[in-house]
């Protein structure tokens, strides 16, 4: 064998043993949880189950996930996670790029107001639950009280707590999920700061000399906005939206704090818990986690197919 062969083995070698600890780590922290989780999705299992040998034997069956689809609520509770991931992913974003608009030119305070915008982002998620329950509490709630004060409502309104909401405008009676709504609303506020940093990045990169020469050709500011300034945006935007699906998809603690999925709020991660801690179906639950990562599998896959088609 040549030096240069040599070299080229040894360089190889010296590859495979740096790469040896991020590939356990994702052996032991991505790929291990989820063919564990995948293992118990198959098996009757309970929690007393998880100290047993009954773990390993191979006995598999498909009752669980008859257990998930067969629920009565399944299809609710899954109607309820895509409407509540896509109006608080889609309601972040807009915040977002409202936000960066706003401090992208120069003027005075213009750092402290970015710095203000970040902090619904940063602070602890259970002071700020704790903030949005006492805001919109029916009978101690600032947001009730004015509204009383001023005379825009007769009767407080339980914001977290009450699922229908009877609106009539212009003659028309319609309904809106009041809970829910709170819920999107709460996760649209404490997350656009994640898109607000994203397109600030972006906006701040986007050449001067586009709104000059459409200034000059007298494109007004709605028209430079539409056709240079959403043009310009539309892969970071898409992006964000595909973080902010995966992520509100599989979020927890947020509607736990709120509103512990009471009130037409339930969505497939409060199905994860409530089948694990409440009715001790370790099994039942992996199913549930499992549905949760399919949904996710289908989004990720037209994303891919088709969305980042159109962006090209």
């Amino acid at each position: 064998m040549s030096s240069l062969k040599r070299m080229h083995y040894r360089e190889g070698r010296l590859a495979f043993w740096m790469l040896t600890p991020t590939f356990a780590v994702v052996l032991a922290f991505v790929l291990f949880p989820v063919i564990w989780n995948l293992w118990l999705c198959l098996k009757p299992v309970s929690l007393a189950d998880l100290r047993g040998d009954a773990l390993f034997h191979f006995n598999l069956t498909l009752d669980n996930f008859w257990r998930v689809f067969s629920d009565p609520d399944f299809g609710t509770v899954l109607l309820t996670s895509l409407t509540y991931t896509i109006g608080g992913s889609l309601l972040s974003i807009l915040l977002g790029l409202a936000a960066a608009l706003l401090v992208c030119g120069k003027f005075r305070g213009r750092a402290f107001l970015r710095g203000l915008f970040i902090s619904p982002y940063i602070a602890p998620v259970v002071a700020v639950t704790f903030t949005w329950s006492f805001i919109l509490d029916p009978q101690l709630g600032v947001l009730n009280r004015l509204a009383l004060d001023s005379g825009l409502l007769t009767r407080p309104i339980p914001f977290l707590s009450q699922r229908w909401l009877d609106l009539e405008v212009l003659g028309v009676g319609f309904r809106i999920p009041l809970a829910l709504t709170s819920v999107i609303l709460f996760e649209g506020w404490r997350y656009f700061p994640f898109a607000f940093l994203f397109i600030l990045a972006r906006l701040q990169g986007i050449p001067n000399e586009l709104y000059h020469a459409a200034s000059v050709d007298g494109a007004t500011p709605f028209q430079r906005f539409f056709h240079i300034t959403v043009p310009q945006l539309a892969t970071v935007l898409s992006t964000l939206f595909l973080f902010r699906f995966i992520w509100t998809f599989n979020k927890f603690d947020d509607v736990f704090l709120l509103t512990r999925g009471q009130a037409g709020t339930k969505t497939l991660p409060l199905n994860v818990y409530d089948y694990a801690f409440g009715e001790f179906n370790i099994g039942a639950s992996s199913a549930t986690a499992m549905v949760l990562f399919g949904v996710l599998a289908i989004f990720i896959f037209v994303y891919f197919r088709w969305g980042v088609r159109i962006e090209n």
